[in-house]
């Protein structure tokens, strides 16, 4: 997994926690749905890649 890559998805994450404070602070359901879309899609992407990777070091037996 790239590092840049990682780092991406953890922006993500943080800017859909940012964008779920100021929907509630603004008192804008939409805000704070999108707030949530963008954060799941963070943690999606991060788990797809932690799985990708956790399944080549499987094949390399190197995981013992």
């Amino acid at each position: 997994m790239k590092k840049s890559r990682m780092t991406y998805l953890f922006i993500l994450i943080l800017l859909g926690a940012f964008l779920f404070v100021a929907g509630e602070l603004d008192d804008s359901p939409g805000l704070q749905l999108l707030g949530v879309f963008v954060a799941i899609a963070g943690i999606v992407g991060l788990a797809k890649d932690n799985k990708k990777l956790l399944n080549r070091f499987k094949r390399n037996k190197d995981f013992d």
